[in-house]
């Protein structure tokens, strides 16, 4: 699914495209609707990158057991 954000809505934000992902991806994430990874992705970035900005904004990380099975076989990677 695409979704379509109007050019009015990001100029009415004041904000550009990439910086509305990176909110709805901390939002979502925060929220624990998303994992650390797909929030990474979403807002175009690399985990530690997101993580960065996590801490950026005293959002604690949520690290489970698929967070740390994906860390186990990045590093077997």
């Amino acid at each position: 699914m695409g979704l379509v954000i109007p050019d009015e809505f990001l100029m009415a934000a004041g904000m550009t495209e990439d910086e509305l992902k990176r909110e709805i991806a901390l939002m979502l994430y925060q929220q624990g609707r998303i994992t650390l990874a797909q929030a990474s992705r979403f807002a175009g970035m690399t985990r530690l990158q997101f993580q960065h900005l996590l801490a950026s904004r005293r959002i604690p990380v949520h690290y489970d057991a698929s967070d740390l099975e994906a860390d186990l076989k990045t590093m077997r990677e």
